[in-house]
C-alpha cells in the first residue's frame, strides 16, 4: 500500500490513538506502538539522521467542547444550528440537528404566534424529548409580544430558548427563567426553564451571567406572575447558564473579532463562578465566522463549550428560504456581505449584516435611513428621492404604503404606533420605511420575483469560506447541502486539524495531502466517526 495513503487513513481514524516515527524524513504510523516499534529500523548512520517518535491521541468528535454543555442538553456533539428569524432555521432543520445528536433553534422571530404554536405542536410531536429550543428576540417595541411569546412557550413547556437582541434583561426573559423553580429532594435547585444567550458585548454578557435583577422580580411577585419560593431562589441562579459570544456575522452584529471576543467572555464566565460560587458550571461557546475545520477547531483550542453556525446553514436543503435565495449564497466570496439599516430599531440606527451580491438592498436600505435622518417628513424630501422611493422601492404611492403599513398594526392589535404615527409625520415616515425593510427579508424567503433586487439576505463573511472550502466537493451545490451533514464534516475536520497541531507541537510537519480535508458524504463520513473504517 502507498505510504501516503496509508498515513492518510490511519490519521483519519480519529477515535484511535497514532504513535508516528519520522526517520530520515520518512513517517511510518500505526495504532498500536508494538507494532510501529517492530517495524524493520530505517538507516540512520548517516549523517543529520533524525529519529523521532510522536503520539497523537484520540479526538472524537464527542471529545470536543464542554461536557457540562453537551450534558446538559443531552447532545453527543457540542454543535448547535442557530435561530435565523421568520422561520429560515426551519423545523426541518431543528429534527435533522436533534436526530444526529446536536441541536437546533427553530427561528421564532418574526412569527405570528400561530405560527409559533403549529411549530411546537410538530416538533414536540416528532422529537419525543430529543433536544430542540426555541428563539426568543428582543421586542424592543412590540414588549407585548414578546411577552406572548413567553406565555406561549410557557404553556407548551418549551424548555430552552434562545435569547438574542437583547440590550437589558425584560421582565417577559426573567418571568420565562424564573417561573417553575425549586428545591429537590436532596436541596439542589432544579431551573425547569433555560436560556442560552447570544451577545455580543461584554456588559450585556455580565447581566446574562448574574441573577436576575430584583427590581424585576419584585414586578413580578406584585403581579402575583411568581411565587415567593420562585422569587428567593432566583438570586441564587444566573439567568443563562450558557452564552453563545457571536463575533462578525450575519443580521444582528457587532463585527466583533473572535479572537478577542472568545477569551473575554470565557474570563467573564471565570469571574461569575468565583463571585457567585454557582453549583452548576457556566459554559461560553462561540458564533461568527465558523464554516471551515481550522475555524471550529480555533474555536474549541480557545475554550469554546460548543460552536453556533447560521449563514451557512441558510444555504443548506432544510433553510426555509427560497432556492433563489440558496443559488446567491453558493456563489458569494468574502467580500460579498455589507452592513444595512435594521428593520427592529430603524430610528436608533441598529445595523445588520447581509449579502450585497445580487441584490440592492443595502444601497436602497441606507438611502432611506439617510433621508428619514435628515427630514421631519416624507414630503420634506426632495422630489426626485421621493419618487425614486415610490416607484422603485415601496412600487406605490407613500399615502398607499402607509394604508398597507397601518393594516398590518391593526392586525397586530398594536394601535399605540398608529396614533403616534397619525400625530407624528416623522414616525409615519420611520414606519413605513421600517415596512420597506421588513419585508424584504419575507420577500427573500417566498422568493418574489419582481421583488429580486430586495431581497434581505442575512448573511456573514462566513459563507465566503465555506464556499471556498467545498468547493469541487459534493457540497458545492445548495441541492447537496443538508445541515447535519454540514455539521458533522465541520466537527471532524476540526478533529483533524487538532490532531495535525498535536503532531506541530511534537516537531512533525504532515505534507499538505495528509492534513487537507475536503467534505464527504456522510455514508462515507460516519465510519470514520465511529472508528469502524
Amino acid at each position: 500500500m502507498d505510504n501516503a495513503y496509508a498515513l492518510k487513513k490511519i490519521l483519519r481514524q480519529v477515535s484511535k490513538p497514532v504513535y508516528i516515527i519520522e526517520t530520515n524524513g520518512q513517517l511510518s504510523c500505526s495504532n498500536k506502538e508494538e507494532k510501529l516499534l517492530s517495524l524493520p529500523k530505517m538507516e540512520t548512520s548517516s549523517p543529520g539522521a533524525i529519529s523521532r517518535i510522536a503520539f497523537l491521541p484520540a479526538i472524537g468528535l464527542e471529545n470536543l467542547g464542554d461536557k457540562t454543555f453537551k450534558k446538559r442538553h443531552g447532545l453527543a456533539y457540542p454543535y448547535v444550528a442557530g435561530a435565523m428569524a421568520n422561520g429560515i432555521s426551519s423545523a426541518q432543520m431543528v429534527k435533522t440537528m436533534a436526530e444526529n445528536g446536536m441541536m437546533g433553534f427553530l427561528g421564532a422571530g418574526g412569527l405570528s404566534l400561530d405560527k409559533i404554536e403549529k411549530n411546537i405542536i410538530e416538533l414536540k410531536q416528532s422529537l419525543q424529548g430529543k433536544p430542540f429550543g426555541f428563539n426568543l428576540i428582543h421586542s424592543l417595541g412590540d414588549p407585548d409580544h414578546e411577552m406572548a411569546t413567553v406565555e406561549l412557550y410557557l404553556k407548551h413547556q418549551i424548555r430552552l430558548i434562545s435569547a438574542a437582541a437583547f440590550m437589558r434583561m425584560t421582565l417577559p426573559l426573567v418571568y420565562y427563567r424564573v417561573k417553575g423553580i425549586f428545591r429537590d429532594q436532596t436541596n439542589n435547585i432544579v431551573t425547569p426553564n433555560r436560556i442560552i444567550a447570544k451577545v455580543s458585548r461584554i456588559e450585556i454578557a455580565r447581566q446574562f451571567f448574574a441573577p436576575p435583577p430584583e427590581k424585576l422580580i419584585a414586578q413580578l411577585r406584585q403581579a402575583g406572575m411568581i411565587t415567593r419560593e420562585e422569587a428567593k431562589l432566583s438570586q441564587q441562579i444566573p439567568m443563562a447558564q450558557d452564552l453563545t459570544a457571536e463575533a462578525d456575522s450575519g443580521g444582528h452584529t457587532d463585527n466583533r473579532p473572535a479572537l478577542t471576543l472568545l477569551p473575554t467572555m470565557v474570563a467573564l464566565k471565570n469571574e461569575f463562578m468565583e463571585t457567585y460560587h454557582y453549583k452548576t458550571p457556566l459554559c461560553v461557546g462561540m458564533a461568527g465566522g465558523i464554516a471551515t475545520p481550522e475555524s471550529a477547531a480555533a474555536a474549541f483550542s480557545m475554550g469554546a463549550a460548543y460552536i453556533l453556525t447560521g449563514s451557512i446553514n441558510q444555504s443548506c436543503v432544510e433553510a426555509g428560504i427560497c432556492e433563489d435565495v440558496k443559488k446567491l449564497l453558493c456563489q458569494a466570496e468574502q467580500a460579498d456581505v455589507a452592513m444595512a439599516p435594521a428593520a427592529d430599531m430603524f430610528e436608533i440606527g441598529a445595523r445588520v449584516q447581509v449579502l450585497k451580491r445580487g441584490t440592492l438592498f443595502p444601497i436602497r436600505a441606507e438611502k432611506l435611513y439617510r433621508l428619514y435622518k435628515a427630514h421631519a417628513c416624507f414630503e420634506k424630501i426632495n422630489e426626485k428621492s421621493r419618487k425614486e422611493i415610490e416607484e422603485k422601492f415601496l412600487l406605490t404611492g407613500f399615502e398607499n404604503a402607509w394604508q398597507s403599513t397601518k393594516k398590518f398594526f391593526e392586525s397586530q392589535g398594536n394601535t399605540k404606533e398608529i396614533q403616534r404615527a397619525q400625530t407624528d409625520p416623522k414616525y409615519k415616515m420611520a414606519l413605513v420605511f421600517r415596512s420597506y425593510l421588513g419585508q424584504s427579508s419575507r420577500w427573500a424567503i417566498d422568493g418574489i420575483p419582481q421583488r429580486k433586487m430586495d431581497y434581505q439576505i442575512w448573511c456573514g463573511p462566513s459563507i465566503g469560506a465555506f464556499n471556498q472550502w467545498v468547493r469541487g466537493s459534493f457540497l458545492e451545490s445548495h441541492e447537496n447541502r443538508k445541515t447535519a451533514e454540514v455539521a458533522l464534516n465541520l466537527l471532524f475536520g476540526a478533529c483533524l486539524c487538532t490532531r495535525a497541531s498535536f503532531l506541530r507541537a511534537q516537531g512533525i510537519e504532515l505534507p499538505l495531502e495528509l492534513t487537507s480535508f475536503k467534505p464527504l458524504q456522510k455514508k462515507d463520513l460516519l465510519p470514520l466517526i465511529s472508528g469502524e473504517s
